[in-house]
This record gives C-alpha cells, structure tokens and sequence, in this order.
C-alpha cells in the first residue's frame, strides 16, 4: 500500500462496503468524498460527511498510517486547519491534537479487497496517459469531434452564467464583473475572488468605476489588506475605503486572497490592480465586449491594461521591490481571459437571438493559439497535433470529463474504437 494507490481507492470509491465507521465506533456517512487535490495542502477539498448526526464540510487528508500526521507535521500547518476526516489504511498510532479538535480517523484497511493491490500496480506499470493509450492514434478522432467537445463545453459553462444571471435580475455587467474577478484569480485565488466581486453591490462598483483609486481601494478594503497602512498610498486608499464604506453602507465582511502557490506576477494585489484598471479604462466594457467581430477587437481591449504605478515597484505592500516595470497582462492571461470568459458569456448572450452564433464563437477559437499546460503535453505524446485554441480547449473538456474518468462507453473515440472488429 502506498499514498497515492490511497488516494486513488478513495477518489473512484472502490470499496467492498461502505460501514465506514471511526475509531471509537461512531458511523461515518460520506456524502460527498471531495476533490481530488493534486497540489499541496488536504488530498481532497470540499468534502461532507454526516457523523454523530451533524453534517461537517471541509477537507480530507489520507495516510497510510496515522503517524503519518506526524511525520507530515500537519498540525504545524494552517493549511490543514479546515480538515474533518483523516482517513488511514491503518492506524498505528494516537493523534491528540486531532482528538482535540474532534477530527475523527477512518481506518479502511477492513473495507478494501486486497486483491486490488496486485490489479492496480499492473495499471500503474501501463503508465497510461488516456485508457485506450495502447491502441490509441490520432486518426481514431472523428470528424468535428474538437467543436462537438467545445460545444459541449460552452453549453455547460453557458448554464452557470444563467444561473448566476438569474440570481443578479439577468444584470449581465454584474455577471461579466464576477466571471473576470474570477479569471483574473487564477487557480488559487479564482473562487475569492468572484466571492469579493460578488460582495460588492455592482450599482455602486458602476458608479466609481471613473475613479481607479477608490476603484482600487474597494477592492483592497475588502480583501483585509488596507487594516494597517504602512507607506503614504496605503493611507490614501485607507481614507478612501472608509469614506465609501460609510456612503454606500458597505458592511465590514473581509474576504483575504492567497499568496501561496503564487509567482510575484501573479499575486493578488497585482491581479486586483489590473481588474480595477480594465473598468477604469473600459466605462462601456461589456458593450465592446458583446459587440467585437474579430480577435484582435478583444485582444485590443486587455492589451494596455496594468496595475497602477504603486506596483510599478511593489507586488506586495510596503516592500519595495528590487525590479522596477510596469505590471502589464501577458498575451498568454489575455488569452485565457478571452477563452474562458468572454468568449462563453458572448455565446451566452448571442445564443437565443443569433443563429450563428456558434460559427462565429468557433472562429473566434479557432483564431487563438493553442493552450500550453500538462494535459496538452499528454495528448501531443501519444501523437495529437493542436494548431489552435478550439483543439486544445476541447481536448483539455475531453480528457478531464471522459478519460480521466474511464467514462469509455460515451466517448466517441472509444465508440470508434470499439466498433472495429481487431478491437472487439
């Protein structure tokens, strides 16, 4: 047994009963075993179980053996503050620290066939990218598989905008303002920041958008970071959150972004800048955004947006920093802005009034290089070839949602696969 076979036994779920039950004999009810993290931190983010009949929701972390909490030096660690389960294959030891917290461990060494061991190793040896690797070629993708996959792709992400648009009154502004709040916090911060976007009443963020510097300031007040100024512009931005919070009675809720896991280009306060410089810059954003024909119409929009001259210097507060440029948007984040935000909320608004609207989306993709990350490597391995962003976006939605989920029988290219006969 090892961590990673762990991991993966308990992300496919793969146990010969589920009377899970802790080690003083209270059952355990998962109802929802997380997400698989493979960054660092908890193995599995927002999970929920149900145990002494109250519902828990937070993070998991699984060990082999229970001392290995302490060879780990989790408790040493805030990021594993929010955990309500460990599990361990076997416990072999007493962890006071989260007996104290009301942690309580689940040992699955009774609800696992043994077998499984000797079968999964034999899968790891395949070290398989895509299940049908092996049989695998580039001309097993069926015709218009690439805009079959984004289509399916842009419909998902166009319910998420209609429900969002839903709750905000069908204000697509607003909904175009949390959607960029969320790209523009990357991985780390995505969440948080729509969480901020989303605190702020858009009527009032509309009204001083003209003004950058309490644009700014809304957005650092809230982010908990303007609490003790330490240099003059941090004082400027003090006096004008609390100026806007007691004229648009902003309440006193703190929503704090993440440095961790970040590069300096990407840290929150830069991110923030440049968000608040695109509305500053762009009165009528969602307007050039809708109405844009061409690529290099949305490119052009992004292009001279930066932070603010304090960062010119900084990339945190009160430390100056040793480089000294501006904090412009890299064409590679503009891309993904326009892939992932606009091009799927222009789909969204065009899509019941204009019948070719999906043509015109697919040019749009077609027009932007291809994406650069660990999933396209795989598929350029086993000998896929991408000459632009409506391939790799697909390819990225099909491996996430058929192949790294074994889902081979609704897959066209296992269906095409399957169906010849030196296959069957």
């Amino acid at each position: 047994m090892n961590e990673k076979l762990l991991q993966y036994l308990w992300n496919y779920k793969i146990f010969v009963n589920y009377d899970f039950k802790d080690l003083d004999g209270n059952p355990i009810e998962i109802l929802n075993f997380g997400i698989w993290n493979t960054d660092s931190g908890p193995d599995f983010l927002m999970a929920k179980i149900k145990i002494n009949n109250i519902i828990l929701a937070g993070n998991i972390e699984l060990h082999v053996k229970s001392s290995d909490w302490i060879f780990h030096q989790h408790s040493q660690d805030p990021n594993y503050d929010n955990i309500i389960l460990h599990v361990v294959y076997q416990n072999d030891a007493d962890l006071p620290d989260l007996h104290n917290k009301n942690v309580p461990t689940l040992e699955l060494r009774e609800h696992i066939d043994e077998t499984i061991f000797a079968k999964y190793q034999n899968l790891l040896k395949e070290n398989q990218f895509i299940p049908c690797e092996n049989i695998f070629s580039a001309d097993k993708i069926p015709v218009h598989f690439y805009e079959e996959s984004l289509l399916k792709k842009l419909d998902e992400k166009s319910s998420e905008l209609e429900k969002d648009l839903e709750s905000h009154k069908n204000n697509y502004e607003a909904v175009l303002f949390h959607s960029l709040s969320y790209s523009f916090g990357l991985k780390v911060n995505a969440h948080l920041f729509k969480d901020i976007a989303v605190s702020i009443d858009f009527g009032v963020f509309n009204k001083i958008r003209q003004n950058k510097t309490q644009t700014e300031a809304l957005l650092f007040g809230i982010s908990g970071w303007l609490e003790d100024p330490k240099d003059d512009q941090m004082k400027i931005w003090r006096r004008e959150f609390d100026f806007l919070k007691a004229k648009f009675d902003i309440s006193d809720l703190v929503i704090r972004p993440k440095f961790l896991r970040l590069r300096p280009p990407n840290f929150p306060t830069i991110r923030l800048s440049q968000l608040a410089d695109l509305y500053f810059q762009h009165q009528n954003l969602f307007s050039k955004i809708i109405n844009a024909k061409k690529t290099e119409e949305l490119f052009t929009i992004f292009k001279d947006i930066k932070a603010s001259e304090y960062w010119d210097t900084h990339f945190n507060f009160g430390k100056i920093s040793p480089v000294d440029q501006p904090k412009i948007l890299s064409k590679d984040f503009i891309d993904l802005l326009i892939l992932n935000t606009i091009l799927p909320l222009k789909y969204t608004y065009h899509k019941y009034q204009n019948e070719e609207i999906t043509d015109e989306i697919l040019t749009f993709y077609r027009e932007i290089a291809p994406e650069k990350n660990s999933i396209i490597d795989g598929w350029k391995k086993i000998g896929v070839k991408t000459k632009n962003a409506l391939q790799t976006q697909s390819l990225n939605y099909h491996f996430k949602n058929y192949c790294s989920a074994k889902n081979c029988l609704n897959c066209s290219i296992g269906f095409k696969i399957l169906k010849e006969p030196h296959h069957v």
